[in-house]
């Protein structure tokens, strides 16, 4: 839109069914999203208009609801399922407050999809091979391009805490800053965004698939949780004593009576079970453990001001808005219903048949379809249409036949 349009308050529409356009390009059937397909108004966030450092000409982005022209949210967007359920927490006197934690690669442009993607050459002329993790000088071959991300940070008001390089080959984390869960969901779609335009610019790739590399670790987007009162700000997972409430059990046993409905939400691609087939980096389970990566609820060691539950199942490919607001309607669930957790488990450990999770999308998406406590929450309509978009994902996968079957299958009598 041009900057007058927008200034004038020019309305900006959009069809109902662009909502649940598969990442292949195609659509459901259009009974997922009205028949008739008809128009939602695009409402620009205040809060959320960004002048968009890294371009050349003057652009900016403006962050907008989905809304039906009758002028409630639509059902169908993810921004706005996020903000029913901090509402449901707000009908209770309670404010969710979370952080994110985002891995992905930086790699060199990848322009046959049929080769493996490959670090990029560095400063010093060559490729990094895998042995930088944690280090100190582990992002030196590639300053520039993170000097211009962390000014284009800057620029668009994203505080960051931790960058570090993580264990996989040109693999690095940024940790946000808590805060606001929807302020939390944008701040971390706008940094997916910033890197890979401002990787263009240095002529690289950022990919943030859950698992690019084959043996090599995938990448995550942790979501650490907390509660508080509104009004008082107290963390109401602690109680005066620095002691955990039930209201902290409660909301782990709803994490944990939600997490294998809602793996499909976290876990959204076929490439993202890749990442979840290897247990201890990326936990595919939903027990829950005080400061046991092993856990797919990990309680960090911290003060008791500061006790909260980190969800470690969502991939780097997840929707922010979409993971942030099934684990946090998990939570609420968990507390509305005063559910009890299971037994906090420690060390080395077997995951029990009922805390494991699907582990193909194909299981996910049928798991998805059987839950009733999705519908509660999210509505049947963003339920079926997402079911359906994501079906018609997975069967464009299988129409497709990978180099490992013709490499370890056709000789096979």
């Amino acid at each position: 839109m041009t900057a007058e349009g927008f200034l004038e308050g020019r309305r900006l529409q959009l069809a109902r069914g662009v909502l649940l356009q598969c990442i292949m390009g195609g659509y459901p059937p259009a009974r997922f999203y009205g028949s008739d397909d008809g128009d939602l108004a695009l409402v620009a966030d205040p809060a959320q208009i960004h002048r968009l450092p890294w371009s050349d000409e003057p652009r900016a982005m403006a962050i907008c609801d989905a809304d039906e022209l009758s002028g409630e949210s639509s059902s169908l967007s993810t921004r706005g399922q996020l903000k029913a359920v901090i509402a449901r927490y707000a009908a209770h006197g309670l404010a969710p407050v979370v952080a994110t934690e985002l891995e992905f690669f930086v790699l060199a442009p990848n322009t046959d999809p049929t080769q493996p993607f490959r670090p990029p050459v560095g400063l010093d002329g060559r490729r990094e091979d895998g042995q930088s993790a944690f280090s100190v000088s582990s992002n030196n071959g590639l300053r520039p391009f993170f000097s211009e991300v962390y000014k284009c940070m800057a620029a668009l008001g994203l505080p960051r805490d931790t960058f570090m390089h993580e264990m996989g080959v040109s693999q690095f984390e940024i940790n946000l800053l808590h805060g606001d869960p929807l302020l939390l969901a944008d701040q971390t779609f706008l940094f997916k965004h910033l890197l890979k335009e401002v990787a263009l610019k240095h002529g690289l790739s950022v990919v943030c698939m859950a698992k690019p590399l084959a043996h090599t670790p995938g990448s995550s987007m942790h979501i650490h949780q907390s509660i508080v009162e509104i009004g008082s700000g107290k963390n109401v997972f602690t109680d005066s004593n620095g002691e955990p409430t039930a209201m902290f059990r409660h909301f782990i046993g709803g994490q944990q009576a939600g997490l294998a409905d809602f793996t499909a939400l976290f876990a959204p691609n076929v490439n993202s079970y890749q990442r979840l087939c290897h247990p201890y980096a990326s936990p595919n389970n939903a027990c829950w453990s005080h400061d046991n990566r092993a856990a797919g609820l990990r309680i960090p060691a911290s003060s008791p001001a500061a006790r909260r539950v980190e969800n470690r199942l969502p991939g780097a490919d997840a929707n922010p808005y979409l993971a942030i607001a099934a684990s946090l309607a998990a939570g609420l669930h968990g507390i509305e219903q005063e559910l009890e957790p299971s037994a906090a488990i420690q060390g080395e450990f077997a995951v029990p048949d009922n805390l494991a999770l699907p582990c193909t999308l194909h299981a996910a998406l049928e798991r998805l379809k059987r839950s009733q406590l999705a519908r509660e929450l999210f509505g049947s309509e963003f339920i079926e249409g997402y079911i359906a978009s994501k079906t018609m994902e997975l069967t464009s996968f299988f129409d497709e036949i990978t180099p490992w079957e013709r490499r370890v299958l056709a000789a096979q009598a």
